[in-house]
């Protein structure tokens, strides 16, 4: 199967990549309007002049141009009648996204957008663990990065969690209320459901790269990573003792197997078998629209900083 990736920056080159690695792949062609992106990976792919060139040559194509374009380059591909895995955010808007999904209705093709924890191992195992849990905290801070972004730390970095709160651990919740303040690098939401409370802190000015995860439940605690995949349960013990007047608690830690993998890959291989077999990839544009929708909710919180 011949593959595409249009639009090679960070994300573009961790597709080429990947693509490279996977079986089943033929040739991995790509386009960059920055000849010197494409230069950079001209040893794992073919370059292509134009995106009608790649077009006329790729069976399924990854789209990671800055997010500002998704939503023209995903009408081109999809107009061609290609399958696609649209980098997250679906589009830059909620008006561009809910354009695009009725574009991609009735369309014979495989149309996904690529929020990348959902293919995270720990996200199974966190949904496994915890059915209804009462309370749920998710950190994602980043050091300050150099890459360029049009997207505030709601849609960059928040979205992936968004993403878990309320299409996997809350799916199908409607009855909820949004509480959030922060500013365009740094944001704390909060989401309180009918008998749960969500807690979703995002920063891009961290000096600490930081991705985790907190559940409390009645009868548990869970807490994770997900960069190292790790997942322990804390669990109460039958009773409490007490030593020199101090109460004294021993709880029963279990640490959670995981098998770990590499969640982009674990994605990329989804798509490509979604496309072969004509079936619906995991994360939805519906689902991604919803995401972005959730975002314009939070970002209602944030204050509006001159180049913050």
């Amino acid at each position: 199967m011949d593959v595409g990736v249009i639009g090679v920056g960070v994300m573009g080159r961790n597709h080429v990549r990947v693509y490279s690695e996977l079986k089943g792949v033929d040739t991995v062609y790509i386009y960059d309007p920055v000849p010197e992106n494409a230069e950079r990976m001209k040893e794992f792919a073919t370059i292509c002049s134009t995106e009608d060139e790649l077009l006329g040559k790729a069976e399924a194509i990854s789209i990671c141009v800055p997010t500002r374009y998704h939503f023209e380059t995903a009408k081109k591909v999809i107009n061609a009648g290609t399958d696609c895995l649209i980098e997250k955010p679906i589009t830059l808007t909620v008006d561009e996204g809910a354009r695009l999904l009725e574009l991609a209705q009735g369309k014979e093709i495989t149309v996904g957008v690529g929020h990348i924890e959902r293919f995270n191992p720990i996200v199974e195992e966190i949904r496994k663990i915890a059915e209804r849990p009462d309370y749920v905290s998710i950190k994602r801070h980043n050091p300050t990065s150099s890459r360029i972004t049009d997207a505030s730390v709601v849609e960059d970095l928040m979205i992936h969690d968004i993403d878990i709160v309320f299409n996997v651990l809350f799916k199908d919740e409607n009855d909820y209320k949004i509480y959030s303040a922060g500013s365009r690098n740094v944001c704390e939401a909060m989401v309180v459901f009918s008998d749960s409370v969500v807690s979703i802190s995002a920063s891009r000015l961290s000096s600490k790269k930081f991705r985790t995860f907190y559940v409390e439940a009645e009868d548990f605690t869970t807490e994770g990573d997900f960069m190292t995949q790790e997942v322990y349960i804390y669990r109460k013990p039958g009773k409490y003792g007490v030593e020199n007047e101090r109460y004294l608690q021993e709880n029963i830690i279990e640490k959670v197997l995981v098998n770990k993998v590499e969640p982009l890959k674990v994605e990329l291989k989804t798509f490509l078998d979604c496309a072969r077999s004509g079936k619906r990839f995991p994360v939805t544009p519906e689902e991604a629209l919803k995401n972005l929708e959730i975002c314009e909710k939070i970002k209602l919180g944030l204050r509006c900083a001159s180049g913050g």
